[in-house]
């Protein structure tokens, strides 16, 4: 189901709505209080990584900030770790759109991981050089676990985009 560039199959144009919905779901994910539970993943950085990669025009570098300044004030941590690490995401999402889109999602999902994990990375050496503590290895699941969830995204998130199947001689797409 996923559309590559070898397939032949059209996607509608993504409304932004939509693009902002998803986003404000993911942020409302993060705020549950099992998002501080080792192994869950991020799911903001989830969602902005993927939007970078399939929208990079619309989802950039000050969404993502905007987003992660959010991500701050709710987790009441250092201001700027969640900000610094969505923008880098961010950017290195867009940056390298065109080529993750070449690959099927299995390899997309490792073209992302790398992604994914600068987010914890990013966060870590903010803290770190605040003064905290390093938090253990388990604060890497989560990244894992969202690479794992990457095609379920993807099909979720592509999903009103789709066409319908049948085809109506009247309608000119």
């Amino acid at each position: 189901m996923q559309t590559s560039y070898s397939s032949s199959r059209i996607l509608l144009p993504v409304r932004p709505w939509f693009i902002g919905f998803s986003l404000s779901v993911a942020l409302l994910l993060n705020f549950l209080p099992t998002a501080a539970w080792p192994g869950v993943p991020d799911w903001l950085a989830l969602v902005i990584v993927f939007w970078s990669v399939h929208e990079p025009r619309r989802v950039g570098m000050g969404l993502a900030f905007l987003f992660g300044v959010a991500m701050d004030v709710a987790d009441a941590s250092l201001l700027g770790q969640h900000a610094l690490a969505y923008v880098l995401v961010a950017y290195g999402a867009s940056s390298l759109s065109r080529r993750i889109l070449w690959f099927p999602l299995a390899q997309q999902a490792l073209q992302v991981f790398p992604l994914l994990l600068l987010v914890p990375l990013v966060q870590i050496s903010v803290r770190t050089m605040a003064g905290a503590d390093f938090p253990g290895f388990s604060y890497f699941v989560g990244p894992c676990l969202a690479t794992l969830l990457w095609p379920v995204l993807t099909f979720v998130l592509l999903l009103p985009q789709h066409q319908p199947v049948d085809r109506d001689a009247n309608r000119p797409i």
